[in-house]
């Protein structure tokens, strides 16, 4: 994949698990978070005082349907070139990507639904989508 690897970590789902990581160009951050139950990964900005504002959240998945030999695995968060996306790679497959010069999120199960604040239209990630992040 072509952009900024700025996180990689070995994790287990189903294990609380907090991975954040902060775009410095832009005042962006993202979240993966593992509460034992649920992968959830979350779009954050930074106001002026550093506080964290969130814009969206996608559910990654649910513990009770991965099954127990694909819970081991390796989280890399990816910001793209320009730094506008970032994607979330679990296990070398794309399952979320944040675009925040759009105002998108986007995930394979399209979960929750499009919000009113932030996320409007479509939440589908495509195979299409990850490739143009990643050209």
């Amino acid at each position: 994949m072509n952009g900024y690897l700025l996180r990689e970590q070995v994790y287990i789902a189903g294990e609380a698990t907090f991975i954040d990581c902060t775009n410095d160009i832009n005042k962006f951050a993202v979240v993966f978070e593992d509460d034992t139950d649920t992968g959830y990964f979350y779009a954050y900005a930074l106001d002026a005082e550093g506080r964290q504002l969130v814009l969206d959240a996608l559910h990654i998945y649910n513990i009770e349907e991965v099954p127990v030999e694909q819970r081991k695995g390796i989280i890399r968060i990816i910001w793209s070139k320009d730094w506008q996306c970032c994607a979330l790679v679990i296990n070398n497959y794309c399952h979320a990507i944040f675009d925040f010069k759009n105002q998108g999120g986007y995930c394979r199960n399209e979960f929750p639904p499009p919000n009113d604040f932030w996320t409007k239209g479509e939440r589908a990630l495509t195979n299409e989508m990850v490739a143009a992040l990643f050209k």
